[in-house]
């Protein structure tokens, strides 16, 4: 697949609230198949829920790390990025790896450190038969136009008003308002003020199970509760019926360091006030310094810097041996506006694990080494790429290649060692990354029985 092909391509780009998702869906289901890749997890099933009520059950599938619903004659997949049945991802969740719709949204991440160069081999590999339509901001769009000389772009505006309203107490603000915090503890923290003031809240959280945060969700949508805590995670898309969107902070850790939010980041967190025609408003707690005037006309007119450089790396792997396949992770950009993304997660676990006597005397050929780079990309959801998780990786590593398939026992000892609810908040949440992990783990049809 021609990388650069930007043929029968749509670019949809403008700000928070402006119909881009529901336009994919309608165009995605216009057609026999079709698939869209969301950034989070949360989006995906609350987009799958939506189709499910509008087509049936038995017509879509849901894919991501930690959920999949697959049923034999999906037509139409929602996934996260990552989990995209694309050509050259080894974790495929279906033999269908065409699709004549394929959409993907929120494509400004690829100029995320972390997360970047997923979204950006998608963008440059993932082409539907008939048709391709990226979504997002405005901030990609001078690299979107390198990258894609041919395609169609569109903007679209904001259906409503977001209008700044200064900072207020926790305990003043109004209903249907969101608190969004920038860690597991502050979440709770907040929550539990809330709770004792206002009479309840809801919790959001990227770390919470699948069911957990459905049913979170769905406490706040129903009204049983009429504030939300939430980290970031709310800015990349989810619908939610929102008045009012508050800071607690500026400050974020974004995976290396503390950093100060962008007026960007801010603007997609603060957007996801108001619905539809109805404005929106946003602030900060009293607990945050108020946003200087520049950050505020920004985030009000949609006025944002542009993105420099979207991050990247090679996907077109090399598994002859573990040598080839490092250097074939190193290998250079085409573009100068592509940075090599140097140490991603899954590069440094298989560096970790091929200095294991272990996992070496296991790799006799090709079909291994792609065992090893699917086992390596594992995610670590505690955050922590302790030895402990590496040491995790290679007994599933020398299992795998040993027997197949992962024996019920190895599943129930790992399960029994974390079916218990003692502890403080931070066991409790530590509990629950590796419960993530081994969920991730169990949805590998190819490796459980």
């Amino acid at each position: 697949m021609n990388h650069f092909n930007s043929k029968n391509i749509t670019v949809v780009l403008g700000p928070t609230n402006t119909g881009k998702t529901h336009l994919a869906i309608e165009r995605m289901t216009g057609y026999a198949s079709g698939i869209i890749g969301f950034p989070l997890r949360l989006l995906a099933r609350e987009n799958y829920d939506r189709l499910v009520s509008k087509i049936g059950a038995d017509k879509v599938a849901l894919v991501t790390g930690e959920e999949r619903i697959i049923p034999s004659d999906a037509r139409y997949f929602c996934c996260t990025v990552e989990s995209m049945p694309v050509k050259n991802n080894i974790d495929v969740c279906s033999t269908k790896t065409q699709f004549d719709f394929i959409a993907i949204d929120e494509i400004q991440l690829a100029g995320d450190y972390e997360r970047g160069h997923v979204f950006t081999d998608r963008i440059m590999k993932a082409r539907g038969v008939f048709e391709t339509m990226l979504l997002g901001s405005e901030t990609a769009l001078p690299l979107l136009r390198a990258l894609l000389p041919d395609a169609r772009f569109e903007f679209r505006s904001r259906m409503s008003k977001l209008i700044y309203s200064g900072p207020r107490k926790l305990t003043r603000l109004k209903r249907r308002s969101a608190v969004v915090a920038f860690s597991a503890g502050d979440v709770y923290q907040i929550a539990e003020i809330v709770r004792r003031q206002r009479g309840g809240a809801a919790i959001v959280m990227g770390r919470l199970s699948p069911r957990t945060r459905n049913a979170q969700v769905e406490m706040y949508q129903n009204g049983d509760v009429d504030f939300l805590i939430a980290t970031d995670a709310i800015g990349m898309g989810l619908n939610l019926d929102l008045s009012h969107v508050a800071l607690s902070s500026q400050v974020k850790f974004d995976g290396h360091k503390k950093r100060k939010l962008l007026p960007a980041e801010i603007a997609q967190i603060a957007g996801r006030a108001g619905r539809h025609v109805n404005d929106g408003s946003f602030g900060v707690t009293d607990a945050c310094p108020p946003l200087d005037v520049d950050t505020i006309e920004a985030i009000e007119y949609h006025r944002f810097e542009p993105l420099k450089s979207f991050y990247w790396r090679n996907s077109n792997l090399n598994f002859s041996s573990v040598r080839e396949l490092l250097n074939s992770l190193e290998a250079p950009p085409p573009l100068p506006f592509l940075f090599r993304k140097r140490d991603a997660l899954d590069h440094r676990a298989i560096t970790a694990l091929v200095e294991k006597a272990s996992v070496r005397d296991m790799l006799a050929g090709p079909e291994e080494v792609k065992l090893l780079w699917s086992v390596a990309s594992i995610p670590d959801f505690r955050q922590s790429l302790h030895e402990n998780h590496y040491d995790m990786l290679a007994k599933l590593f020398v299992a795998l290649a040993e027997e197949g398939s992962l024996s019920e026992n190895i599943i129930a000892d790992a399960m029994a060692r974390l079916d218990r609810l003692d502890g403080d908040i931070d066991t409790l949440m530590t509990r629950l990354s590796y419960i993530r992990t081994w969920t991730y783990i169990s949805q590998r049809s190819d490796w459980t029985d």
